[in-house]
């Protein structure tokens, strides 16, 4: 598997291109035992990651995000068990770290000498963290579809459909405790294709951990959506999102001024 990725990592034209192409592999690899497990029963791929791996989007990510979608035989120390076992037969070196905050399961995986075995510029004991992470109590609303992905592995994903992913990443945008610049970056990407958020699913989210009720609809979430933007320090933006960008180039579309006129129109 080692010489896969390093043909995967053909034609990177700087070392922080090969990291996110290294970790890129690492997380469709997991996509694929979780699909070969069965274990998209029970979860959907949500979130920026998704977004980048099933849509294309221009921007590496680093997490893989899921919802609970069914709870029956859902187990998540199985889940990481699993992931373990696959990986490990694949001839990784792989320790893991699991946690659970809340309603929030994680596992935090560790690849052990993948910086020298690839040649990855890093310390030669430094470990490759790949995060997988699942919301066993999302808000109610999404809806889900199932997708077929054929780059470097064949297998098919159950995932939110598009307006239910933006729903979730508008919730993102405007109530997480920092500010993710790849947030916003994926905020642009939607509102460049036009797609209408899931509203019921948006003010779930809101409620669920804001106590709020918003009470958005089609008609007015772009007024909200406006007044939210205005607070935002897009210069903190930029500077978090630049070293995920395939095209530097793209941060000139990360100012307030142009995404306030986009929601305009």
């Amino acid at each position: 598997m080692i010489e896969v990725i390093k043909q995967s990592l053909e034609g990177s034209k700087s070392g922080e291109e090969k990291l996110n192409r290294t970790r890129e592999f690492l997380q469709v690899l997991i996509l694929k035992i979780l699909f070969d497990r069965g274990y998209f029963e029970n979860i959907a791929f949500t979130g920026g990651t998704a977004l980048r791996i099933l849509y294309k989007v221009r921007r590496y990510s680093e997490d893989l995000d899921f919802s609970l979608v069914k709870k029956e035989k859902y187990d998540f120390g199985k889940i990481s068990d699993s992931l373990l076992f696959e990986l490990r037969k694949n001839g990784f070196k792989v320790e893991e770290k699991r946690r659970a905050v809340q309603t929030v399961n994680s596992v935090l995986l560790k690849f052990n000498g993948l910086y020298a075995k690839l040649g990855l510029s890093g310390q030669a004991d430094e470990k490759f963290l790949v995060k997988l992470q699942v919301d066993s109590n999302p808000p109610k609303g999404g809806n889900t579809v199932v997708m077929p992905f054929t780059d470097r592995f064949v297998l098919a994903v159950k995932t939110f459909d598009l307006p239910s992913l933006f729903a979730t990443k508008l919730h993102a945008c405007f109530y997480r405790k920092y500010t993710k610049g790849r947030d916003f970056y994926d905020l642009v990407w939607y509102l460049g294709r036009r797609i209408t958020p899931n509203i019921k699913l948006l003010n779930n989210a809101v409620f669920q951990t804001e106590k709020k009720d918003l009470n958005l609809t089609e008609l007015n979430y772009k007024e909200f959506l406006s007044e939210r933007v205005k607070k935002v320090d897009f210069s903190s933006v930029r500077k978090d999102v630049a070293v995920f960008l395939e095209d530097k180039n793209e941060l000139k579309l990360l100012e307030k001024e142009l995404i306030l006129k986009m929601l305009e129109s």
